[in-house]
C-alpha cells in the first residue's frame, strides 16, 4: 500500500503564512484600511515580516487583524470588487479573544467560522476531516465510533483535545466512552486550531499526535441573531441557533444545535451490522447540544468569562463480529469554564482558569447465549476538575517565556452488569481517581531577526505513575523573505485510563490490566514553508514518532502490545487563482507501524497510508459554490473481521466529490444545500462500513 504515495500528485493543504503576535496588514492597494475601514483585502506577509508562525487552512478565508491590545478581530472579507461596507452598514467588527501565544517553530493550522459554514459542518469531527494529518472514520453516515479517530497515525487519547485551551479528554477507552467530538454546537465555533511540537510542553505530554484547540464566540457589541434549518436524505433533520449581544463591558453569545438522522440504507452483502432486509440496522444518531458564553471587562487590563455547555446523545451501536448488532450508547456531558485573564505589566499576561468537564456513558443491549436473551449493561462516570495558571511574559525584545501549573484531578465511577450466566462473575462496582500536577515552561529566544529556537519542560506529577519530565524544541530559520524551514522534536507520556486499569468491559468481554504500563517515547517534524507569489504559499512537513508500550486488547485484556514507529509526509497548498476564487489542497502519508508482536510489520489498523482532501470556492454577492474532492487509499481491516477475511486485508480506496453552496434569497437570508457523493458510489469506507450513495441536505439559514 505504501506505493500509493506514488500514485498521487504532489497535493497540498491551504496555507497562509500569519503571525498571531503582530497585526495581519490589510490593504487594497497602496491603501491601508486604517486610512479607508471601507475596503478590505488580505495581504500575504513575506516569511521575514512573520516572527510567530501560523496558518489558515481554508478555503474562502477571513481576514484577522490585531488591534494594539492584541485582540483578534475578525473582518468579513468582501469580494474584490471592492463592496463597500457603508452599503452594509449593520456589519460591526466582533472582538472574539486574545490569541494565543505559542511556540512559533511548528505551524499552527487554523479553519475559522465561515469555512466550517461553507463545508456544511454539523461535527468537530466534520470541520477535522478536512485539516491536514487527520483520518477520522467515526464521522458521516452510519458511523462505526469503534473506527476511530487519528492524527499523524495516533488514536484520539494519544491528542490533546481542549475547549477555550481547557482539556476536554476524558481518557476512556472501553463502553464506547472515548472523547465525543460531537459535543460542541457548531454554530457556536469561532474557529479551531491545531497546534503540534513544543505545544505539547504546554497542553500535555500524551500529545503524540497534536493538539486540537475549540475557540467559541464571546459575542459581540451589538445583538445578533443566527438560525438555520436543514432537511435531507435519511430522515435528516438538523436545526441551529445563536443569540449574541452586549452592552458596555458585558458580552454574551447563546448556542442550541439539534441533529437526528436515522442512517437506514440498503447496504451490500458482508457489510457490518446488515439486516435481513439489506438495511443497515440500529445506526441513528440524535444529539442536543447547548452552549453558552459570558464575559465581561472589570477594566482594561482584566477580563473574567464563563463558558458552559451541555450534551445530550443517543445512539445506536454497528460493528461487525457479532450477530445483528442492538446495543444502545447513551451519552451526557457537562463542561463549565471560568477564566480571568489580566495584563500585569506591558508584554506580562496572566491566565487562570478553573475547568470542570463530565462525562456520563451508558452502553446496554441484550446478547443470546446457548439460545437465550440476556442483558448487559456497562456504565462509566468520569469527572474531571482542571485548575491552570498561565504567564506569558516577554522578558527582553528577543526573549519570552511562557510557564506556569496545570492540575487535573479524574474521579471514575463505573459499573459492569450482566445477567449472562457466563459474565455474572465479572459484575462490579469501581470508584477509583487519580491526580496529576504539571509544571509547564517554553521558552522562545529570537537569535536572530531570522531565526529563533523553542525550548520547552513539562515536569509531571502523578498519584498513580509518578514523576516525569516531558522536555521539547525547536527552530525556525528564514533563509530568505519567501523561504523558511523548521523542525521540532518533543518527548510524550500517555498514562492508561481509569476503566483500562480497573473495569471489566462487560459489552465487548474486554478484560482490564492494573499492571499496565504508560505509552512512551517522542514525536517530531521538520519542515519547509515556501511563499511562490503574492497569490500561492505552500507548505511541507515531516513527522514521526516512536511510541512504545502502546496500549491494545490482546487475547480478551487490555495489554502493552509493543512498539509502534510512525512516519509520514504533509504537503500543503493555498492558491488564489482570481477575483473571487480560492482552493485548496493538502496531502498526508502516514505509515504507521507495528515493530514487535504478531502483528509486527503490519500498518496499524484503520489507518490510510493515503489521504487527500481538495477544494475550489467562488463566493460573490452572496452567492457561493464549494466543490470537494477526497481520496482515500484504504485502510488495515484490524478488528470484528469477517470469518473469511485476513487481518492483512485493506478495504479499497475510494475518490469521492462533495458539493455545497449558498443562494441569496434576501438581504439576511440564503438557500443552502450540500451534495454528497455526486458520483453515487457506495463506497467501503473503513472496516465494511458503507456509504450509501449520493446523498442531499438543503435548509435555510439566516442571520440579523
Amino acid at each position: 500500500m505504501k506505493q500509493n504515495l506514488y500514485l498521487l500528485p504532489l497535493s497540498l493543504l491551504s496555507t497562509f503564512i500569519a503571525s498571531p503576535s503582530l497585526a495581519l496588514e490589510i490593504k487594497i492597494g497602496s491603501q491601508d484600511i486604517k486610512q479607508n475601514p471601507h475596503k478590505i483585502n488580505a495581504k500575504i506577509l513575506h516569511l521575514s515580516e512573520i516572527p510567530l508562525h501560523s496558518t489558515e487552512a481554508q478555503l474562502l478565508t477571513q481576514a484577522l487583524e490585531k488591534n494594539d491590545n492584541e485582540e483578534v478581530i475578525e473582518t468579513e472579507e468582501l469580494e474584490s470588487d471592492n463592496t463597500s461596507l457603508e452599503e452594509d452598514t449593520d456589519i460591526d467588527l466582533e472582538v472574539i479573544g486574545t490569541q494565543d501565544k505559542l511556540p512559533q517553530s511548528t505551524p499552527t493550522y487554523i479553519i475559522d467560522q465561515a469555512e466550517i459554514q461553507k463545508q456544511g459542518s454539523t461535527s468537530v469531527a466534520d470541520v477535522l476531516k478536512r485539516m491536514p494529518g487527520f483520518a477520522i472514520n467515526d464521522v458521516g453516515h452510519g458511523a462505526d465510533i469503534h473506527t476511530g479517530t487519528y492524527y499523524r497515525g495516533h488514536s484520539i487519547n494519544q491528542s490533546v483535545f481542549l475547549i477555550n485551551g481547557r482539556p476536554i479528554n476524558n481518557d476512556v477507552s472501553t463502553y464506547h466512552g472515548a472523547t465525543d467530538l460531537n459535543s460542541i454546537p457548531v454554530e457556536s465555533i469561532e474557529r479551531v486550531e491545531l497546534y503540534s511540537g513544543a505545544a505539547t510542553a504546554l497542553y500535555g505530554s500524551s500529545a503524540f499526535g497534536g493538539i486540537v484547540n475549540i475557540i467559541t464566540k464571546q459575542g459581540s457589541t451589538t445583538p445578533r441573531f443566527n438560525a438555520a434549518a436543514e432537511f435531507g436524505s435519511l430522515n435528516l433533520n438538523n436545526q441551529q441557533t445563536s443569540f449574541s449581544g452586549g452592552s458596555g463591558n458585558f458580552r454574551y453569545n447563546l448556542s442550541f444545535e439539534r441533529f437526528f438522522i436515522d442512517n437506514r440504507y440498503k447496504v451490500p452483502q458482508g457489510a457490518a451490522n446488515r439486516d435481513t432486509s439489506g438495511n443497515l440496522f440500529n445506526a441513528d444518531t440524535a444529539t442536543s447540544t447547548y452552549f453558552g458564553n459570558f464575559a465581561i471587562d472589570l477594566n482594561p487590563q482584566n477580563t473574567l468569562s464563563l463558558d458552559v455547555k451541555k450534551l445530550s446523545s443517543r445512539r445506536g451501536l454497528i460493528y461487525f463480529g457479532f450477530p445483528l448488532q442492538r446495543d444502545r450508547l447513551d451519552h451526557d456531558g457537562l463542561n463549565i469554564g471560568l477564566s480571568w485573564r489580566s495584563q500585569l505589566a506591558q508584554g506580562s499576561n496572566l491566565t487562570t482558569t478553573l475547568g470542570y468537564n463530565q462525562d456520563f456513558f451508558n452502553t446496554y443491549g441484550p446478547t443470546v447465549f446457548q439460545g437465550n436473551t440476556f442483558y448487559r449493561t456497562g456504565t462509566l462516570d468520569t469527572q474531571n476538575l482542571t485548575a491552570r495558571v498561565d504567564h506569558d511574559w516577554q522578558i527582553t525584545g528577543n526573549n519570552r517565556l511562557r510557564w506556569g501549573l496545570d492540575l487535573k484531578n479524574t474521579n471514575l465511577d463505573g459499573i459492569t452488569d450482566s445477567t449472562s450466566p457466563n459474565r455474572i462473575a465479572f459484575n462490579e462496582v469501581e470508584n477509583r481517581s487519580v491526580l496529576n500536577t504539571a509544571l509547564f515552561a517554553v521558552n522562545t529566544w529570537n537569535i536572530s531577526d531570522r531565526f529563533l529556537v523553542d525550548l520547552g519542560l513539562r515536569q509531571s506529577f502523578d498519584s498513580q505513575f509518578g514523576n516525569y519530565l516531558n522536555p521539547s524544541v525547536g527552530l525556525r530559520y528564514a533563509m530568505s523573505p519567501n523561504l523558511a524551514v523548521r523542525g521540532s522534536w518533543a518527548s510524550g507520556q500517555r498514562n492508561p485510563g481509569l476503566d483500562q486499569l480497573y473495569l471489566y468491559d462487560t459489552v465487548h468481554g474486554w478484560l482490564s490490566n492494573p499492571d499496565l504500563k504508560p505509552e512512551t517515547g517522542s514525536s517530531w517534524t521538520g519542515g519547509v514553508d515556501v511563499n511562490f507569489s503574492q497569490n500561492l504559499t505552500g507548505q511541507f512537513t515531516y513527522f514521526g514518532s516512536s511510541l512504545d508500550n502502546r496500549l491494545g486488547i490482546i487475547q480478551g485484556q487490555w495489554q502493552n502490545i509493543g512498539l509502534v514507529d510512525t512516519n509520514g509526509f504533509e504537503a500543503a497548498l493555498r492558491w488564489r487563482l482570481a477575483s473571487n476564487w480560492s482552493t485548496f489542497f493538502n496531502y498526508t502519508y502516514t505509515d504507521a507501524q507495528i515493530k514487535t508482536g504478531t502483528e509486527r510489520g503490519l500498518q496499524l489498523g484503520l489507518i490510510p497510508y493515503s489521504n487527500l482532501q481538495a477544494g475550489i470556492g467562488y463566493e460573490k454577492d452572496g452567492w457561493q459554490a464549494n466543490l470537494y474532492a477526497t481520496y482515500n487509499s484504504g485502510a488495515r481491516r484490524a478488528l470484528f473481521l469477517n470469518p473469511s477475511d485476513r487481518n492483512t486485508d485493506f478495504s479499497p480506496s475510494y475518490v469521492n466529490f462533495d458539493l455545497s453552496g449558498r443562494i441569496p434569497l434576501n438581504r439576511g437570508l440564503g438557500l443552502t444545500f450540500y451534495l454528497e457523493n455526486l458520483l453515487g458510489e457506495q463506497y467501503e469506507r473503513v472496516n465494511r462500513i458503507y456509504s450509501p450513495g449520493f446523498t442531499f441536505r438543503v435548509g435555510l439559514s439566516s442571520g440579523i
